[in-house]
């Protein structure tokens, strides 16, 4: 049987028979392009997260949900009209079912779930199983049997049944597996925050009580760790007490209300009075439950996403100690073919230490050059099959492929049409792609936005946008272009990862300074901001210059860099592969986990 090597700690295991001490929860986890159980950047960040630790031998196992109809299929009309199809997919082509279940109660209805195991192996052979719970079951009601069906879809009342059997049901089913002995429970997001009620449970149980006391939530606040990624408040999930009340179930012996630190800790989770003292009086309270709220005071260490969300968060959050760990992604997924190749020449051994891309500098440039130019090749080559854009290799190339949000601001290259026909000069062409929620209405007006645009400059801008961004899109388009566009409105970008991935193929990023590109850009060297002080008199962001900003670095700097001075424009490639794709991956975010929150 093969053996496994732990790099953190050094020690070995037969494969499959090491003890899991992490459990890894989040809505979302993106393992492949086929498996449609993701949507967008917090998935893409999950599934990097299990291959660093797979690759670095970390003792992990993660937990998400199965998703029968994935997130959606995305069709778009002439017009750029978003609509939706469900995604039609085969778990069993991907995924071995697994004989184990597990009960959750959804009111008060047994609920059976099932999971699926899909194995992650890293580099050295360690392997970390990925569970993905499933309730289409013939044991179960017709309607209990669709709470695992769709990705962030339905009602409010639809949202918090997968919670709880993500959070919930996520527990039992790891006991169920033999995986009942795990002293750390990561939460990637607010969305399996119920977990915690479920180690309560279990502590109160150990401990010979019916009801959760003090001591309780000491014992599982010192095994659980919580990641927010959202710098905006409506993102925080939130569900009206009666709600939860109706679904979750009102086991009045679940808490000690006499037990002081109880009243506390609800008080702080639901604003409710102190004088609360059953669950009646509970029902009766104007409150919500806040599931940020929920995994925050049950946790040993909360962490935010990147230094300037880490700061947006403790404004939100100001009774909490925020610390912040900067996301990343995985090298060697989001690293084309022809770099993955230049690599492993220069730098052997780049997939497991990406710390050693830092020696990208010493890459010849034409060899860099070539490698570029074919990743490039590949994506207009699939740009002019799918699209009919008639794009060319020889044109700078400039995109932008993220979730249709209106935040992220995917218009505002066309804010001043004039002005960017004047900048592009015939010199210029944008691939663009992203799927709009399906209830984002202002999401869909976007993109619809984008094909206006395209048209209206048809003859002297050539612009394509690609359906169906998924992950096979998203590597194509950021390892292809020849600059990476990030126009996000401050502060509401939490992180982003999508110019990290094109760093590691030698593309810069122009963008906002926001998220991670506050600590990743250095002017000229690896790449460009928008709007270097667009700060009004009070301290705010003014976006009214953002546009005429962006325009002035592509005229001025970037597209003559790129057309007149390719050796100074090969010099910012190879630094946004020292020094950002050497940094910016989930290999040191992992260590830095495991360092901070996992104390393994």
């Amino acid at each position: 049987m093969k053996t496994e090597t732990n790099v953190i700690t050094g020690a070995s295991n037969k494969a499959g028979t090491q003890k899991r001490r992490i459990a890894y929860f989040s809505m979302e986890i993106a393992l492949e392009a086929h498996i449609p159980t993701y949507s967008g950047g917090l998935g893409v960040l999950a599934g990097d997260t299990i291959r660093s630790a797979a690759d670095l031998g970390i003792p992990m196992v993660a937990v998400s949900l199965l998703y029968r109809k994935g997130y959606f299929f995305q069709r778009l009309d002439q017009n750029g009209r978003q609509s939706e199809e469900t995604v039609e997919w085969t778990p069993g082509d991907h995924l071995e079912e697994l004989p184990e279940r597990a009960t959750v109660m959804i009111e008060e209805r047994p609920v059976s779930v099932r999971p699926w195991l899909y194995q992650v192996q890293g580099v050295t052979g360690f392997t970390v199983p990925v569970y993905l719970l499933d309730t289409d079951l013939p044991e179960n009601a017709d309607e209990d049997r669709t709470w695992t069906d769709v990705l962030y879809g339905g009602d409010r009342r639809y949202r918090l049944c997968q919670e709880v059997i993500l959070g919930v049901g996520g527990v039992r089913i790891l006991e169920a597996l033999g995986h009942n002995e795990i002293p750390r429970f990561h939460m990637n997001e607010g969305h399996s925050a119920l977990l915690t009620l479920e180690l309560l449970r279990r502590e109160a149980k150990c401990a010979g009580r019916t009801s959760v006391s003090g001591p309780d939530i000491e014992a599982v606040r010192e095994k659980c760790i919580f990641t927010t990624h959202t710098p905006v408040p409506a993102g925080h999930d939130q569900f009206p007490i009666e709600l939860a009340i109706r679904i979750i179930g009102e086991d009045e012996k679940l808490f000690d209300l006499k037990d002081t630190q109880i009243i506390g800790l609800l008080d702080r989770i639901l604003g409710l009075p102190e004088e609360l003292t059953t669950i009646e009086e509970l029902r009766r309270a104007t409150s919500t439950l806040n599931m940020t709220l929920l995994a925050l005071n049950i946790s040993h260490y909360v962490n935010g996403v990147a230094k300037k969300h880490t700061e947006i968060t403790s404004l939100m959050f100001a009774k909490y100690t925020i610390h912040s760990i900067t996301n990343g992604v995985h090298g060697a997924t989001w690293t084309s073919g022809p770099f993955q190749e230049l690599y492993d020449r220069y730098i052997p051994g780049w997939r497991q230490d990406m710390f050693s891309l830092r020696y990208a500098l010493s890459i010849p440039r034409s060899k860099v050059w070539d490698a570029h130019a074919e990743a490039k090749k590949n994506l207009i080559d699939y740009v002019n099959r799918e699209t009919n854009a008639g794009m060319s290799e020889e044109v700078f190339t400039i995109g932008f492929a993220r979730r249709a949000a209106t935040y992220k601001r995917a218009d505002l290259l066309f804010a001043d049409p004039a002005r960017l026909r004047e900048v592009a000069g015939g010199r210029i062409q944008i691939v663009y792609a992203g799927k709009a929620h399906p209830q984002d209405q202002g999401g869909k007006d976007l993109i619809a936005r984008i094909w206006e645009m395209k048209k209206a400059l048809a003859g002297s801008i050539k612009i394509a946008y690609l359906p169906n961004y998924d992950m096979t899109v998203g590597k194509m388009i950021t390892s292809g272009v020849d600059l990476w566009l990030n126009t996000p409105q401050p502060p509401m970008e939490a992180s982003g990862t999508s110019g990290m991935k094109a760093a590691l193929n030698g593309v810069p990023s122009l963008s906002i300074l926001d998220g991670w590109w506050i600590e990743g850009c250095i002017e000229g060297v690896t790449g460009w901001a928008i709007g270097e002080d667009t700060r009004n008199r009070e301290g705010e962001h003014d976006a009214s210059r953002d546009a005429a900003s962006l325009y002035d670095k592509l005229q001025k700097t970037i597209v003559p860099l790129f057309y007149d001075n390719r050796t100074g424009f090969g010099d910012v490639m190879l630094h946004c592969m020292a020094l950002n794709g050497s940094f910016f991956n989930t290999h040191r975010m992992l260590q830095q986990y495991v360092m901070n929150a996992y104390f393994l």
